[in-house]
């Protein structure tokens, strides 16, 4: 298992970590993000889609609980999940997601405790905010065979921050 903690103190860092993250998935990944209302989750997956170089605009999926972002440059389309109205585990089976964690790069904010079951390999993004100073703290780990290599250690150093 290997992490990264980065701070982002503007939107923008917010941003700039998903486009970097975008950059490092592939067809099968799985991105569970973490973290309370306005930690950033939706802003990170925005960062992120342009990472992939998806349609968009990505936005919050709240109330039609998944959307599914075609790639526009022949990449993994992006499956967006937000499963903070979803009672549970099964709910987010009935969804049919692992038809589509294969070939896709899925991302379920909210995803914790829920997600898990998707694929062995993923990474958990956990945003916490400071609601005085508004920065933020990203902690990524990479859990699973696909980010225990050396070669997935330097990928996620990339991303800056401290491990």
């Amino acid at each position: 298992m290997s992490a990264r903690r980065v701070v982002l103190t503007t939107v923008a860092d917010t941003q700039a970590l998903g486009l970097a993250l975008g950059r490092l998935l592939a067809p099968g990944d799985l991105v569970v993000l973490t973290g309370g209302l306005g930690a950033g989750k939706t802003t990170l997956t925005q960062g992120l889609g342009e990472g992939l170089g998806v349609r968009g605009p990505v936005t919050s999926p709240t109330f039609v609980i998944a959307r599914v972002h075609p790639s526009l440059v022949g990449g993994p389309p992006l499956v967006h999940v937000d499963a903070y109205r979803l009672g549970g585990a099964l709910e987010l089976d009935d969804l049919d997601l692992d038809a589509d964690v294969a070939s896709s790069v899925t991302v379920v904010e909210w995803g914790h405790g829920l997600a898990e079951d998707l694929s062995e390999d993923r990474l958990e993004v956990v945003l916490d905010v400071d609601t005085a100073s508004e920065v933020r703290t990203a902690t990524v780990t990479g859990v699973g065979g696909r980010w225990a290599t050396a070669a997935a250690g330097d990928a996620l150093a990339t991303l800056g921050g401290t491990p």
